[in-house]
């Protein structure tokens, strides 16, 4: 589709079937994939790891999530020397299902080197003026590893282990933006987004969880750590044409923005263009 919007959806929906990948286990559960090279690192892990006809499985003798997660604490460890993955001392959840049950955790820098679903909460702050609707945006820090300098929502954050969404936007709104919690807990969740793509960490599953806080004009978010360099309130329709004709926002944030326009009717969501892009929405895990 030539639309200009549509863009976004197909940069981050780049990987159409994941079967180029080994299916990885955890008995009967599959909670992720691995490229070739992976495997066969984890070939010199026989204690953990087996592999059979239908890809990469955990060894049966690991049963629980936390021997599960031992396992995989250590692995990785040693897959990061070698160049796979970087530990970024911050656990996440493992699950088959985006709402399924937890079964390990491991270290976020793996996620996408493992295929796991990852799941994160992204919050528009909205400011509804006379002159109509705007929206707080973050400018990312210039040092950032990943989207240095670009644009991002008011508060953004992946969900780590043993957190559900309204928790870890709790926490990352005091951290990132300093937003009171009695402001922050008025956030209204408005749904959720999913995407594949695949890029240079491996296969990325996402989840995004889209929140939506009404902020009162006087409010005025400060960076609270080194994730943003500063905030801006803009008018939404101006957001709207930042993200049509520019590739100056993060990449996933643009699926959240794009929501927002059409739930804010910005873009019409009954129009041919509405349709498509609500469609293209989700088309993760």
């Amino acid at each position: 589709m030539s639309k200009p919007l549509f863009r976004h959806i197909d940069a981050c929906n780049n990987t159409p079937s994941p079967n180029h990948l080994l299916p990885f286990h955890f008995g009967a559960e599959q909670v992720g994939w691995v490229s070739a090279e992976l495997a066969r690192a984890l070939t010199f892990f026989p204690r953990d790891f087996h592999f059979e006809g239908r890809g990469v499985s955990m060894a049966g003798r690991l049963r629980t999530p936390g021997m599960r997660s031992d396992a995989l604490a250590a692995t990785t460890r040693e897959l990061a020397k070698q160049g796979f993955g970087r530990i970024r001392g911050e656990l996440f959840d493992i699950r088959a299902e985006a709402d399924g049950p937890v079964l390990g955790t491991l270290d976020r820098g793996a996620i996408p080197q493992f295929g796991v679903i990852g799941q994160g909460v992204h919050l528009n702050g909205l400011v509804r003026r006379a002159d109509g609707l705007h929206v707080w945006i973050g400018i990312r820090a210039r040092d950032k590893a990943v989207a240095p300098g670009l644009v991002d929502n008011l508060v953004a954050g992946g969900i780590p282990a043993g957190l559900g969404p309204e928790e870890t936007l709790l926490k990352e709104a005091g951290e990132e933006a300093s937003l009171p919690p009695e402001l922050a807990a008025m956030a209204r969740r408005t749904g959720r987004l999913s995407y594949i793509l695949s890029n240079d960490e491996g296969l990325r599953r996402d989840v995004l969880h889209v929140f939506d806080l009404e902020i009162p004009e006087s409010f005025v978010p400060t960076p609270n750590d080194d994730e943003v360099e500063r905030f801006e309130l803009w008018p939404a329709a101006r957001l709207l044409d930042f993200v049509r004709e520019t590739e100056e926002v993060k990449f996933n944030v643009n699926l959240v923005l794009i929501d927002l326009f059409l739930r804010e009717g910005l873009i019409d969501p009954a129009g041919a263009e509405g349709r498509a892009l609500r469609e293209g929405l989700d088309q993760g895990p």
